[in-house]
């Protein structure tokens, strides 16, 4: 969990801005939700290892000396919008499509791109089993990506009804399914020996395993999705995939997507397609989704089809920043120009100027002593504020002010009137 300085958030309102923008041409609504939960409504939603990482928080008041827990800290931003959902069914439509950028906690190690407290920025569709939900989300975050300015990065895909038919096939029961989709989901991590070792620790033999890595080997050869044999589940999810495909082809889309049958997702509630975005010097994702018809039931009663994406801001600012991505127009400084001033009395008069100018569309700050002019032009420098509006006795008297351009280190005097578009135009020539 951590601070953020000025310049890291006018970075994180620069990339929500362009994520929003991109999600509601795709038509999706906004959402926000609480930040605490029941904790009920997110245990047992995110497999054994979510279970472990949820922020729980103690009861209070009278029931505080218990020291058990009936509320935490939101996992995921997905859970809260199933209970939104089943909530409020009644006035939301039949087909529902929200975007939702709100923080999320979980009591991880913290690594590269890995906080404990980050946002998610999620796009989600609900009510409709078509795989143009399942393209539509997919383009979105490929469009968001690339209006950041990533070029490079793949959407790999898979199906959790192709994953099972795998593992039936390999020979590993069925109740040890879901912790063996926990170590087949780092196969990209740990490799085939890391993965190996981590099913021998879960309990799965090793010649199921051996099966299972060789029929993923066989999968992920090109024209490999048919390769293995697969009960009518997996064909129906090979045939899924290839829908979404070939709909995804008719977008930008279409040329970032590679099939991934060790792909696995290590949220439980995934029940269709699976996606994950990937660039390739990040160890780990930028974001993942997938289809999960059946988790608003948890809450309704009745299945409501649902397929969402979620890209990780915390890390898409490392990787931004790392690769110089920032344009250089972001604002770096806090204020487009300065107002400086020579003496007490002369502060009134500062503060009508900046209201006129912010009226003109600059970010104004007046500097609030009356010390020397050179320490407040060093100020307004060190900060790199490019314009400071010194108004001294004559100006005052003349209504006018001295513009002083701290890149070019020349000064002009101006009609207060004027000063407005006067900086102005030398911030588009500056820029």
């Amino acid at each position: 969990m951590r601070d953020f300085l000025p310049e890291d958030v006018r970075r994180r309102e620069y990339v929500i801005g362009i994520i929003k923008r991109v999600y509601e041409r795709y038509g999706f609504e906004p959402l926000e939700t609480p930040a605490a939960e029941n904790l009920e409504t997110l245990m047992g939603k995110y497999g054994e290892e979510g279970n472990q990482l949820i922020f729980k928080i103690l009861k209070r008041g009278e029931h505080e000396a218990s020291g058990q827990a009936d509320l935490a800290l939101r996992y995921d931003l997905t859970v809260p919008l199933a209970r939104v959902i089943a909530h409020h069914q009644a006035t939301l439509p039949r087909l529902f499509r929200r975007y939702q950028i709100q923080p999320v906690w979980r009591a991880d190690r913290p690594a590269r791109g890995r906080f404990r407290e980050f946002y998610q920025c999620d796009v989600d569709a609900l009510g409709s089993t078509s795989p143009v939900v399942d393209a539509e989300v997919c383009a979105a975050v490929s469009d968001a990506l690339t209006g950041l300015g990533f070029a490079d990065f793949t959407i790999r895909i898979n199906h959790r009804q192709l994953l099972t038919s795998v593992l039936k096939h390999a020979g590993i029961p069925d109740e040890l399914h879901g912790t063996a989709l926990v170590a087949v989901d780092k196969l990209d991590k740990i490799g085939r020996e890391g993965v190996a070792s981590e099913m021998a620790a879960r309990g799965i033999e090793a010649a199921s395993t051996t099966r299972l890595l060789e029929a993923f080997k066989a999968l992920s050869e090109p024209g490999g999705i048919r390769s293995v044999p697969l009960d009518g589940a997996g064909n129906r999810a090979v045939d899924n995939i290839e829908a979404i495909l070939d709909l995804l082809n008719a977008t930008d889309a279409g040329r970032r997507m590679r099939i991934d049958p060790s792909l696995a997702r290590g949220l439980s509630y995934y029940t269709g397609a699976i996606f994950e975005i990937n660039v390739p010097d990040l160890a780990g994702s930028l974001g993942g989704g997938g289809r999960y018809d059946n988790l608003v039931g948890m809450f309704l009663g009745q299945n409501v089809p649902a397929c969402g994406f979620s890209l990780g801001l915390e890390r898409i600012l490392v990787v931004m920043g790392e690769r110089n991505m920032f344009p250089p127009s972001l604002a770096t400084s806090p204020a487009d120009v300065m107002v400086a001033v020579f003496e007490p009395a002369g502060m009134p008069h500062a503060l009508r100027l900046a209201q006129s100018l912010r009226a003109s569309g600059l970010r104004v700050m007046v500097y609030p002593d009356a010390d020397k002019i050179g320490k407040q032009i060093k100020y307004a420098d060190t900060q790199r504020i490019p314009f400071v509006a010194i108004l001294g006795d004559s100006e005052i008297a003349s209504g006018t002010v001295t513009v002083k351009n701290l890149t070019t280190q020349t000064q002009t005097t101006y009609d207060q009137a004027a000063a407005g578009a006067a900086i102005l135009e030398g911030l588009t020539h500056r820029g």
